[in-house]
């Protein structure tokens, strides 16, 4: 009998009915037909609408998921549906604007939709398993058609851990950007990269993780999907930012309720009377119109994605986003008005503003300032002696081959800085008498203008050269006034300051396992910060005669010192250069050999971080202005009498007793 006959046989049934004609068979039947029947044709966002739901645990808005609250979403979701044809989309925002909800939605709708290899980044590994937890746990259990897909992670054989999460034909791995094992663990179809600017420079030394990742795509070719999203960084240094400008630059127009003209919203445009936020507004670019907070709901959802570049990359799309979208109940515009005002006292805040609310980067000015106007500006106070304002003392310790230079600031309010004093110490590190001499300053006293004599809270020194001979010091004399600090390069640091962490040390030829202790210090960014600082400018004679101080962290240098170490303190530049890969980077270059006073001023001003001097209350500064005093009737006097000729001292002679304390009283007199 052909295959033709059999098939029109009267005997031949339905192939449903010969398939099933057993027990069970309305349920087996009914799984078959059900997975004949084609998935809806949904995009991520009504995949979204339909199915998502936010956990109270994991949202300000908990219930059931809705695109029209973020409308500006819409589009670079549905671009990370299949139906779409880009292959990477990159979004440069704001902070908290709703893309890591919509990279959530992209995970949830490959789970149920479009199962395949996905592989998730965070920065860190630690941060990979908070975002499993916080984010994709409650993803999947507040969503239902999620739920009988990924099975708990209690269930034997589950393939459901923290870090990974199996489900039928697909696989989720979340890693975090430092762990190379990570990044090359499997193939993968899809890849979401959340917050690449706050990615590590390298992957475990194995390379960039931008790109370590995206070669697991290589495999799926033009079915591959990238989703990279970040608030950026540093000019120069994001990632976004570099992505964001090989795109097609996407800005998100809004008509103007007046006049109806298109456009994106600047924070130029945003407007406020000083002092007085609750009144910003925003400005129409094309009719001058008033627009007010109300109106920006029917804006949103008006608005549109329109490309205001050319992409060198077809298969790349690029979005930008300032918190000015904010929907009504986040971030209001007076919220950021407030921000801005606030973000005036320091450059790290302005900075913070500029990345976190308007999803720009920072430009950093690292040209050297002008020694000489440095020079020419320089103060009247006797070498030695803490001038009014200065409340805690710190040192830098430099070990060079034949000596050892140490600056002593004194610090105030606002990280206003003052030089005390530059010592120099004659002799290499395999001198004992050079290490006697550098623990003779922990027990010295500086007099104050006020009265009072100050020790130092805290010196910081450098394990460059000779770290056996440093730890073994440092132990020797107590970690609790002295910090063995290391210094990294590099701008993308989650703090200046890490630590500290424990090294071997050598004590009596007796190697001590963990003995000593060591801060990692981001030098670039302190220095940075200095030249910042270093660009301040003083009141005039007629603001000061009114009242007027200088600002917060202005650098006042003695009359003592001379054009060689202002010259040191201006030493290097911030230049921008290029790596093998040809990707571009920050890196701070010396104008001049000689730079041991800007690498002191680092110094100190890290050992006043471990102080806390960056996270003290207003309570903790009015009790050290407390035990300094008032200002005496003759302090202006003596603070401009004999002023000496040098600024580089040589340490007093060893001998004496340690002080434990940094403060000293008024009693007190100078060590000897």
């Amino acid at each position: 009998m052909s295959a033709r006959s059999s098939l029109s046989s009267p005997r031949s049934l339905p192939i449903s009915d010969e398939l099933f004609a057993f027990d069970g068979a309305d349920a087996l039947t009914s799984a078959w037909r059900e997975g004949l029947t084609p998935d809806p044709a949904l995009t991520v966002s009504e995949w979204a609408d339909r199915h998502r739901f936010l956990s109270p645990r994991a949202s300000a808005e908990p219930g059931r998921y809705r695109t029209d609250r973020t409308p500006y979403m819409r589009a670079i979701m549905d671009a990370l549906s299949p139906a779409s044809s880009c292959r990477r989309i990159v979004f440069m925002k704001a902070a908290q604007v709703g893309a890591t909800e919509a990279g959530n939605n992209w995970v949830g709708y490959v789970i149920h939709h479009a199962p395949g290899p996905m592989l998730a980044v965070q920065p860190t590994v630690e941060l990979a398993k908070r975002f499993s937890r916080q984010r994709i746990d409650p993803l999947i259990a507040e969503s239902p058609a999620l739920r009988g897909r990924v099975k708990p992670q209690r269930s034997r054989d589950a393939g459901n851990t923290m870090l990974s999460k199996e489900f039928p034909a697909g696989l989720l791995i979340i890693t975090g950007a430092n762990s190379a094992v990570g990044l090359r663990s499997m193939p993968a179809r899809y890849l979401f990269l959340d917050e690449v600017d706050a990615y590590p420079p390298s992957a475990d030394e194995e390379g960039d993780p931008v790109a370590l990742a995206e070669a697991r795509t290589r495999t799926f070719s033009w079915r591959s999907k990238v989703y990279l999203a970040s608030t950026p960084t540093i000019h120069g240094l994001s990632r976004i930012e570099r992505e964001f400008e090989a795109s097609d630059q996407r800005r998100f127009f809004v008509p103007c309720p007046h006049c109806w003209a298109m456009q994106w919203l600047r924070f130029e445009s945003l407007r406020w009377e000083k002092g007085q936020p609750e009144t910003a507004h925003y400005t129409c670019a094309s009719c001058d119109g008033r627009i007010e907070e109300h109106h920006k709901t029917a804006m949103m959802v008006a608005g549109e994605w329109r490309a205001t570049a050319a992409s060198a990359d077809p298969g790349t799309i690029g979005f930008h986003l300032s918190a000015l979208y904010s929907p009504v109940g986040w971030l209001s515009w007076a919220d950021i008005a407030r921000m801005w005002e606030a973000a005036q006292t320091t450059d790290e805040a302005k900075r913070s503003f500029k990345n976190g609310v308007l999803g720009e980067t920072w430009i950093e000015t690292g040209e050297a300032p002008d020694w000489q106007r440095l020079y020419e500006r320089r103060e009247a106070w006797r070498l030695g002696v803490v001038p009014s304002g200065g409340l805690f003392l710190t040192a830098g310790a430099d070990v060079q081959k034949d000596r050892i230079e140490v600056s002593i600031w004194a610090w105030g309010r606002g990280l206003t800085s003052w030089l005390v004093e530059h010592v120099v110490i004659d002799g290499g590190p395999e001198r004992p008498e050079c290490w006697a001499a550098l623990g003779n300053l922990l027990g010295r006293s500086w007099p104050h203008a006020h009265g009072v004599r100050l020790g130092l809270a805290k010196l910081a020194i450098d394990t460059g050269y000779e770290a056996p001979a440093v730890y073994a010091w440092a132990r020797s004399t107590g970690f609790m006034q002295v910090a063995p600090i290391k210094g990294v390069e590099g701008f993308n640091r989650a703090a200046p300051v890490v630590g500290p962490s424990y090294v071997d040390a050598t004590e009596g030829g007796r190697k001590i396992r963990r003995g000593a202790r060591l801060w990692t210090v981001a030098v670039a960014t302190f220095k940075s910060e200095t030249y910042r600082f270093l660009r301040l400018v003083r009141p005039t004679d007629e603001e000061a005669a009114e009242g007027a101080t200088p600002p917060p962290g202005y650098v006042h240098l003695p009359r003592s010192a001379d054009a060689e170490w202002v010259k040191q303190l201006v030493a290097e530049q911030l230049v921008t250069v290029k790596t093998r890969r040809g990707f571009q980077k920050l890196e701070w270059q010396k104008l001049r050999e000689r730079n041991e006073a800007l690498d002191c001023r680092v110094y100190a001003r890290a050992a006043a971080w471990i102080a806390g001097a960056d996270r003290w209350s207003d309570e903790k500064w009015r009790d050290l202005e407390a035990q300094v005093g008032p200002v005496p009737d003759d302090c202006a006097a003596a603070a401009e009498s004999a002023v000496p000729a040098g600024l580089l001292t040589r340490p007093p002679a060893p001998g004496g007793k340690r002080r434990a304390g940094w403060f000293h009283g008024r009693s007190q007199n100078w060590f000897r």
